[in-house]
Order: C-alpha cells, then structure tokens, then sequence
C-alpha cells in the first residue's frame, strides 16, 4: 500500500463521483481523507447504481475506500465551527461541488485561507470554476459530452445514439471517462501543490474541470483535429472520417480458441523477426507506407493472409511466444471479467479481494502504480454514514459532553 502521502490530512466535502474519486486517489496515496458529509443521508453515490447490501452501491464501495465519514451539518453556524476546528489540522479540502456553493456556506477559498494560508484548495468539478459553464450542475456524462468525446448519430426511428468516432487518432473519446480523468489530473497537482507548500510555505487553489481533462488526456487526437490542416505531409495518416483502424500490421486478430490478440509488428525489425518466426518469409517485402513504421492500412489481401496465420494458434500461445521472442503482439480482452485470468493483472495486483463488513466480498480496482515493490492493501473500506464522527472530534480535542451536546442540536449525525 502506497504511503506517499501519509501525515497528510484531507477534508472532502463532496457527493458522487469527481470529489469522491480524487478523495479515493489521495486516500489511496495514504492521505487520511475525512469524509465531510451532510445530514441526513450524506453522499447519495451509496445509494444509486445498484445495490450489493442497502446503502452499499459498488461505486460507493469503490470511490469511497480508505476515507473515514463524519456527519456534519455545514449550513449550521455550530457545523462550520467545527470545520474550523477540523481545518486546523488538515493539509488539503476537496470541493466537490459547483463553483460558488462553499462561498455561499461561508467556508469556500478565501475564508478557509483568512484562517489557514497554507491550506491546498483543489475545487473539482465538472467545467471547473472559470466560465460561463462553471455553476452548471453536471453529470459524468455532460463532461464527456462537452469534450466532444462522444459521437453522436440520429437513427432511422429519430432517436439519438452513439456512434463510432471516426475522427482522425479517434478525437478526444479516447480521453476517457470524464470524473476518472479530471480526478488524476486534480491528484497530480494537490500532490504537487503540497511539495510547493513545504518549498515555500504556501497554500494554493487548483480549479480542476472534468471536462478539460477529458480534451488534455485525449490530447493526441485533439492536436490532430485542430492542426489537420497545417499538415503538409499527410504519409501515414487517415482523412478524418475513415474507418480509424485499417491497417494489417497494426490490427486486431481472432485466435483459434475464439479469443482476440493485437498485433503491432510496424516496425521492420518486429515485422521480420515475426515473419521468420511463423515461417512466412515470403512476407518480410511487403512494405507498403514508406517511413520508419508501416501500418500497412487498407492492405486487405495481407491482413487476411494474417489472419490465417493467427487462427492456427492459442491467445495464450500466441502472447508466449510474443514474451519469449519480444514482440508486440499483446491479447486483447473482452468483457471485465476476463480481467481476471491475465496473468499480467495478477502480478501486478490491479484488481484486489477484499471483504467489506457489510457488503462481504468484493473486488476493488487498485493502484496502477507499485510503490517501492509494496502490494495494494486495503487500508478502510468505504465508511457507512458519520461512521467516524465521534473518533474524528474526538482526534481534534472534542470531550464527551461536547459531542453529545453536538448530537442533541443536529449539528453532527453517526456514530
């Protein structure tokens, strides 16, 4: 278990799934994150998309692991005291909602850093804090949307779908999801953002916008789109709105147990050491885009000949041989659950057992990133509701008579 960030203490004040994956990443990076949660209910993500027990949605159990919870009611003037009193001892505060909803509580930027100067601000939304988008309520979705990372197209029956993106490099769909995207770049720079503050003792605000990350991680095909027409020499590019994925040395192949590899053999040295490993020399000639890499693109004739050289083997067959000879040809999954027998998962421990202790088994995504040889453990699983509201005030010098006078008013809910 990573424990970069360890001695780092996170208040997030944040429902659903931008606030929550960044309070994930840094919990992940061993931040002590402190769930800030509103009563009655808090973060809803509990109880959308499914549910493994009541109050246990996957996504919760996913997004919400190794924080603590405390339920407290920041619209009461006895709320914000005690965020006041919890800001003290925090590093960073995540905002996970529209610009300008914890100005208007009182405890946005400029207040907390009236009280704390050094404190690390990272505001993550779905447009971020500057704009005309920026107090607009968004969903997941929306971000992708608005990053032009979902193609659209209107059926024979009127209705809207998606569609194939046969932008050139695939555009920015290949920026991922939006709430995934925007909480690693938010992430990097808190990180970031804390080594300054120990340089120079100051605090910052990061504005994070879901959507820009989205355009920043698909930056390839957005450099691409915007700059096509400056190219002078197109040699080894697709006019926008060709089928994206045409080439043979470049392509996906069917296997004879029915699975699936990718081939990747553009480079000379690959492309021949494969031909004389499948006893077809009589291809190494076939050269077909001049340059250093050859995709080989709209070669029908050679990818069927390909083809039939790769339904005479295993996948597994095929990626052993690809290790043993050092040659890119990798397997290509299909469906989740296939995750689970590539060996190359195990060893890296990306997907994790765990056993929550009431919602039982489930398999957590881990960490892409292996910290001096040390494996994923999970530290807590995802809190229920103020699970931790009286150890937490209890921490920052709270007696008994204080937090039961807090529970009788309202102001804080849990345990």
């Amino acid at each position: 278990m990573s424990d970069l960030l360890s001695g780092v203490r996170v208040l997030e004040s944040a429902v659903l799934l931008n606030g929550d994956t960044l309070g994930m990443l840094l919990g992940d990076l061993g931040a002590d994150v402190i769930k800030v949660e509103a009563p009655p209910a808090g973060d809803y993500l509990r109880d959308i998309l499914g549910q493994i027990e009541p109050r246990h949605s996957p996504a919760h159990l996913q997004a919400n692991k190794n924080k603590r919870s405390i339920a407290l009611d920041l619209g009461s003037a006895g709320g914000r005291e005690v965020l006041w009193d919890l800001l003290e001892g925090a590093d960073v505060f995540v905002d996970g909602f529209t610009a300008g909803a914890a100005d208007r509580l009182g405890i946005g930027y400029e207040q907390q850093r009236s009280r704390k100067p050094g404190i690390v601000y990272c505001q993550y939304t779905g447009f971020g804090s500057v704009g005309p988008y920026a107090r607009m309520p968004a969903h997941g979705q929306m971000m992708n949307a608005g990053a032009a990372a979902v193609t659209l197209a209107v059926g024979d029956d009127g209705f809207v779908r998606p569609a194939e993106n046969r932008e050139l490099m695939w555009g920015t769909s290949i920026g991922g999801d939006g709430t995934a995207a925007g909480a690693v770049h938010a992430a990097l720079r808190v990180a970031a953002a804390l080594y300054r503050r120990q340089v120079t003792g100051e605090g910052c605000f990061l504005d994070v916008s879901a959507a820009d990350a989205v355009v920043a991680q698909g930056w390839i095909g957005a450099v691409y789109g915007l700059n096509y027409d400056r190219i002078t020499d197109h040699t080894g590019l697709k006019d926008p709105g060709a089928e994206p994925l045409t080439g043979a040395k470049y392509q996906y192949y069917r296997t004879s147990d029915e699975r699936f590899v990718l081939f990747c053999c553009i480079e000379p040295k690959f492309w021949e050491r494969f031909c004389r490993l499948v006893g077809r020399d009589d291809l190494i000639v076939a050269q077909l885009e001049p340059g250093p890499v050859d995709f080989a693109r709209d070669a029908d004739e050679l990818r069927r000949e390909l083809q039939s050289v790769f339904e005479t083997r295993t996948q597994r067959e095929w990626v052993d041989m690809a290790i043993r000879e050092r040659v890119p040809i990798g397997p290509a999954h299909q469906g989740v659950a296939s995750l689970r027998d590539d060996p190359q998962l195990a060893a890296r421990q990306i997907l994790v057992e765990g056993r929550h202790p009431i919602a039982g088994p489930f398999t957590y995504v881990g960490e892409p990133a292996i910290v001096d040889e040390q494996p994923y453990a999970l530290r807590r699983p995802a809190p229920g509701f103020g699970a931790h509201t009286t150890e937490i005030l209890t921490e920052i010098g709270y007696d008994e008579s204080r937090i039961a006078e807090l529970f009788a008013g309202g102001i804080i809910a849990g345990d």
